[in-house]
């Protein structure tokens, strides 16, 4: 996927005061998009388009500019402590997304303008925390990397956390124009993970999104650029082939590794969803061939107190036993840091 370019921006009349607002509302002036000054990045007035796919792309082509309000950080069990919202939604269109239990059909691609302001707030988190290490996730509700261009919140914390002893950050991303990260100073403070999965996952249900090929070479220039690097294998879909599928895309990984997997780690997420997000997931895209039999499932609770639909127990070891085997015989070196 080339770099997104939104059909419409709403830009939030608070965000004008911030260097960032003016420079974004003068660059799509300049490049003749239209902005539209809104209340409240909040507040959106309804679509007139009729149907919920409808109103599901346009939410997806549309960029909002706003100010975070709400600086109290949720948690990010198990990949962090904390999430850091740089951002919110992401013009990808993935069925499975877990977002579509919060974000609802309406997902616009959201960016905040006062990036310091959230900074400091995560320092405030390092300080009571100290002296711990807290680590930070900034890719909890969002794929960051896909607004960077307009956005820049990733190299901003990317250099913040470069200083910072008593903090980590971590991002995980799908996409790959990832030129204006190589060459940051991050002193091996963030981690670069890479969202990837089989072949038949991304062609079937992770629209606009880049191919796993893309991503392996966008992989194989962060890890040459010193960063290190992290594998998020999410979801775990089961279907005809799929052993013989995973098995290959951890072969695919290991050439992809130029330098390795002695700083590697790995992240193994079975597919789930809520009844919140199947009656979404149902009304945007009909035709939807996600496995979301509940008689295939169990029933469990998540950090919020969503009620999930996992994998049997069966099925979750079977997932687990044959990405554990293929991760530890391909790329010992690596550290598998969860399945779930």
């Amino acid at each position: 996927m080339e770099l997104f370019v939104p059909r419409k921006v709403l830009m939030e009349e608070a965000a004008l005061q911030y260097p960032l607002g003016m420079e974004l509302e003068a660059r799509f002036a300049r490049e003749q998009i239209e902005v539209e000054i809104i209340a409240s990045h909040n507040r959106i007035k309804p679509s007139k388009l009729k149907t919920d796919q409808q109103k599901y792309q346009e939410a997806k082509e549309t960029l909002v500019i706003g100010v975070r309000k709400g600086l109290e950080f949720q948690s990010c069990k198990p990949s962090a402590h904390y999430q850091l919202p740089l951002a919110t939604s992401c013009p990808g269109m993935c069925e499975y997304c877990y977002l579509q239990t919060t974000l609802g059909k309406r997902p616009f691609v959201r960016i905040y303008v006062n990036q310091e302001e959230i900074l400091n707030q995560a320092k405030n988190y390092m300080e009571k925390r100290k002296p711990e290490i807290t680590i930070f996730e900034g890719a909890a509700t969002s794929d960051p990397l896909a607004v960077e261009p307009y956005s820049r919140g990733l190299a901003k914390a990317i250099e913040f956390f470069s200083q910072e002893e008593l903090g980590l950050f971590r991002f995980v991303t799908k996409f790959t124009t990832v030129e204006s990260l190589l060459k940051l100073k991050h002193n091996g403070r963030t981690r670069f993970r890479y969202s990837l999965n089989t072949n038949t996952i991304i062609k079937g249900f992770e629209h606009h999104t880049p191919s796993l090929r893309q991503r392996l070479d966008a992989l194989t220039k962060v890890q040459q650029s010193g960063y290190p690097v992290g594998i998020v294998v999410a979801p775990i879909i089961m279907y005809p082939g799929w052993e013989e599928e995973y098995t290959g895309l951890i072969h695919s990984i290991k050439q992809s590794l130029p330098l390795g997997a002695s700083n590697v780690t790995f992240e193994l997420i079975s597919h789930r969803y809520t009844t919140k997000a199947k009656n979404n997931i149902q009304a945007l895209f009909p035709n939807t061939k996600l496995p979301m039999a509940e008689a295939d499932r169990q029933v469990k609770y998540g950090q919020f107190g969503y009620m999930k639909y996992v994998y049997q127990k069966e099925a979750m070891d079977l997932m687990k036993q044959l990405l554990t085997k293929e991760i530890k015989e391909n790329l010992p070196e690596s550290k598998i840091e969860y399945f779930i």
